[in-house]
């Protein structure tokens, strides 16, 4: 089935595609996608996104490492380093405290009609994107590497003798997290 799948890219788009309106249906029902809920989570008020969010990373972090137990997915970490992350962190914190929305909340608000994530969201995605692309030749070799670390993972960097014991952990840590949020009202 999956040798299936990669050779043919229609359906790999399709795919693709699919999922992606699922996950911006699923953003907008959670409610994500309004500014009011953004705002409220920077300014500590409404925890909507990161009861999201953490559910989100729980879920996939599970089923992540269920897949690759089965050996149905192999794990293909992208390299990293401080710089990358700072420089991201950078792009994506301006964006998402000038206009309110992260790159899928943006894509879920333009799809139930919010001309702001339409002109300011994806305008600035794809202007801030072209920015980057200018820049990456200069940056590639420089800041980019700066405190790299590579693709190791985090059962990698603690040494574990099996994911599962970060990743068992982690999850019961995130899980505790949403309890306390959702009995504490936030």
């Amino acid at each position: 089935m999956w040798t299936l799948l990669h050779a043919r890219r229609g359906v790999q788009f399709g795919l693709g595609l699919g999922m992606g309106v699922l996950f911006g249906f699923l953003l907008h029902r959670a409610g994500v996608t309004q500014y009011e809920v953004i705002i409220g989570q920077l300014l500590l008020v409404d925890f909507t996104v990161v009861k999201v969010m953490l559910s989100a990373m729980v879920t996939g972090m599970i089923g992540v490492h269920v897949l690759r137990s089965l050996g149905l997915v192999t794990l293909h970490p992208k390299p990293g380093s401080l710089g990358m992350t700072g420089i991201g962190a950078l792009i994506f914190g301006v964006g998402f405290g000038t206009l309110g929305y992260c790159p899928g909340t943006v894509v879920g608000a333009v799809g139930h009609g919010s001309l702001d994530a339409l002109f300011g969201g994806v305008a600035g995605a794809l202007i801030g994107a072209a920015l980057f692309a200018a820049l990456y030749p200069r940056l590639k070799d420089g800041l980019l590497r700066k405190g790299w670390f590579g693709d190791i993972t985090w059962p990698q960097l603690l040494k574990a003798k099996s994911p599962w014991i970060v990743v068992v952990p982690v999850a019961a840590a995130m899980v505790g997290l949403l309890l306390w949020l959702e009995s504490a009202g936030l």
